[in-house]
């Protein structure tokens, strides 16, 4: 029986989107899948990934003993990918492609979330800084091993480019993932990335700007009054109130969650048609030598929404108890780094290998990359466990 490669989609596609059987292939050849196409093939390979997997205890905002109902960087990026499939579809781009890079864009994530990304930096920078959108394409591309003739996934030039232009084209010197995988193939940094990338980046715009208001009002961080200074939240608060006199608190904030979503969509899809009426694309190559970010909102909505960033980095991000948690992840990361890079023997075995093999054990800079991916990699629960296991002299009598 003859095998055939489904390089087709299932939906009409505008001239400006990305198409399967015109990728420009991956790092290593291999034959394409009989039953799924290039794009579909990505996704499926992140979702079977190891550091997908992880994402369900690494923090968004809060640590995830504090209480199941919180986001954690899983949630959060299901969230991304189905705001990113409903766009996807109103532009008539490519759902497969979209949703691929919706739910890559954070598996280079460290534990605790910023926070823990801060102090991985600070402890990375005399060895060649960390960079979690970098680290996520280093996962891509070079940690995951679960293939018997190369390291990473093996994933298309289209979703490595989504994820290393996933805030817009690269200037300056890139990153250690992205320079490595330069020498390998063409990824033309300084481009804008496709319409597909484009979609995935907003999305998570609109999911964390949503999801952070809905996880502090639940922690007790702000009120709805407190948010309702806000201009964009007030009018929409305004009007749920006009629709629904005297509705409770409880129904008013998942009203207020899914009408912000609505409101911003709207805003994104009316202000990227306007942009792709001035632009005129006939082919992704189009989109990528405009000169401009076509999915965007317009000018007036990203005002509000940095009115509201700001709101959430006061009284969330900055808040008290979550600057208590940064002293207790400080010492967590720095003590693990210190410990790691001083002495690798610490590692479990495989990670020693790592080691050995990639040739650090008297290579300062080499090994300080190998323990970042090591931290980056963990989970919460996991990086709160290998500090007890390091310096809790008491741990294992409790």
């Amino acid at each position: 029986m003859e095998q055939t490669s489904y390089n087709y989609c299932a939906l009409p596609l505008a001239a400006y989107a990305s198409k399967p059987e015109e990728t420009l292939g991956r790092v290593h050849e291999e034959p394409e899948s009989r039953h799924r196409n290039a794009f579909q093939r990505d996704r499926d390979r992140i979702i079977h990934a190891s550091a997908f997997r992880r994402l369900k205890y690494k923090t968004q905002v809060f640590v995830y003993h504090e209480g199941d109902h919180y986001r954690t960087r899983l949630t959060h990026t299901l969230e991304v990918a189905q705001i990113t499939r409903t766009l996807a579809r109103a532009f008539m781009v490519n759902e497969d492609l979209a949703e691929t890079i919706a739910l890559a864009h954070d598996l280079g994530h460290t534990p605790f979330a910023h926070i823990g990304e801060e102090f991985l930096q600070d402890a990375m920078e005399p060895f060649g800084r960390f960079e979690h959108n970098d680290q996520s394409l280093r996962v891509l591309t070079t940690l995951e091993r679960k293939y018997p003739k190369w390291n990473g996934l093996n994933l298309t030039w289209e979703t490595l480019e989504g994820v290393i232009k996933h805030n817009g084209p690269v200037h300056g010197a890139p990153h250690i993932a992205a320079r490595e995988l330069q020498e390998k193939m063409d990824m033309r940094f300084t481009t804008y990335a496709s319409m597909e990338a484009q979609v995935a980046a907003l999305s998570d715009d609109i999911a964390y700007n949503n999801h952070d208001v809905e996880d502090g009002i639940r922690a007790g961080l702000f009120s709805i009054s407190d948010i309702e200074e806000v201009p964009l939240i007030q009018r929409v608060i305004t009007d749920i109130r006009n629709k629904y006199p005297g509705i409770e608190q409880r129904y008013l904030i998942q009203e207020l969650k899914r009408d912000m979503i609505g409101v911003m969509a709207d805003d994104v899809l009316a202000q990227t048609r306007e942009n792709l009426a001035k632009v005129k694309p006939e082919s992704p190559e189009d989109i990528r030598m405009c000169g401009m970010q076509v999915v965007a909102f317009s000018p007036e909505m990203f005002e509000d929404v940095q009115k509201l960033r700001s709101f959430l980095y006061n009284r969330m991000y900055r808040h008290y108890s979550i600057n208590r948690i940064r002293i207790k992840v400080e010492r967590i990361v720095g003590d693990l780094f210190e410990a790691f890079h001083k002495n690798y023997q610490l590692f479990p075995d495989n990670w020693q290998r790592r080691v050995e093999e990639a040739g650090a054990v008297d290579d300062e800079q080499l090994r300080a990359r190998i323990v970042a991916d090591y931290i980056a990699g963990m989970t919460d629960r996991y990086a709160i466990r290998e500090h007890e296991r390091l310096f809790d002299l008491y741990w294992d009598l409790r």
